[in-house]
């Protein structure tokens, strides 16, 4: 079990860079799907019309070589690597570092040896590990439906539970580092209600995780979510809609 670092993470990325800072953004539920569209989103909502290019726009206008964006999942509606290679091909030209989770919408995401083998010149993947940036380790799992949902089942405990345990490798490897600040990427949300106390918010607790970033969530169903500080921890819905379709800094 691993303490809980009290350094200053500003701090310790400005000493590295001298002032010019790099930073880390997030964003989730891209839910691409070529050019044009397959698969139309304002369907879901006029504000999701033309979301491709808001995305595209604020990106391009915010992001730097040197910077590192986490994208929560639901990335593309593809149904396997190949159908994907559009929607990953645009994304692999937008400047930045790319970390990718994967949501549970993303049926294209394969082997982590085949997604390396076609994209890792341009994305890292986040499974069962850490990637380290600069003197930050970032950590994730897709996560699951939590014990508290009304539909949970004898099968969803067991995912749950599968995913808890991938979570945990995840911190440990960031735990070998010794690094300035942990953060860790769902797609689904680790918790709903400020009280709620999840194997996953354990596991973000005792490892001293100081940002939580996640995803899945769209309209009005963000509202029940919790967002905010608890335990030392900030959590974050990023899903593109919930933040007009802009990136959220993190750090």
């Amino acid at each position: 079990m691993l303490k809980t670092w009290q350094r200053c993470t500003s701090c310790c990325l400005g000493n590295k860079h001298k002032g010019d800072f790099m930073h880390i953004y997030a964003i989730g539920d891209l839910h691409l799907s070529g050019e044009p569209p397959t698969k139309p989103m304002e369907i879901f909502g006029e504000h999701w019309r033309g979301h491709k290019e808001k995305i595209r726009q604020h990106w391009l206008e915010t992001v730097k070589a040197d910077d590192t964006v986490i994208i929560c999942g639901d990335i593309s509606w593809a149904m396997s690597l190949e159908e994907a290679a559009q929607d990953l091909d645009w994304l692999a030209q937008l400047p930045g570092r790319k970390l990718l989770l994967r949501g549970n919408h993303d049926y294209w995401w394969t082997s982590l040896a085949k997604m390396q083998k076609r994209f890792g010149e341009h994305f890292e993947f986040l499974q069962n590990g850490c990637i380290m940036v600069d003197n930050i380790a970032v950590c994730g799992t897709r996560g699951w439906l939590l014990p508290s949902a009304e539909a949970f089942s004898a099968e969803d405990e067991k995912i749950y539970r599968r995913e808890a345990i991938r979570l945990e490798l995840s911190l440990q490897a960031a735990a070998k580092q010794k690094p300035a600040a942990i953060i860790a990427a769902f797609h689904y949300p680790p918790l709903f209600a400020r009280t709620e106390h999840t194997a996953f918010t354990n596991l973000l607790h005792n490892y001293g995780v100081q940002h939580c970033l996640y995803g899945h969530l769209h309209g009005e169903n963000h509202i029940s979510a919790f967002e905010g500080l608890r335990e030392g921890i900030r959590y974050k819905l990023v899903s593109c809609d919930t933040q007009g379709f802009q990136l959220y800094k993190i750090i």
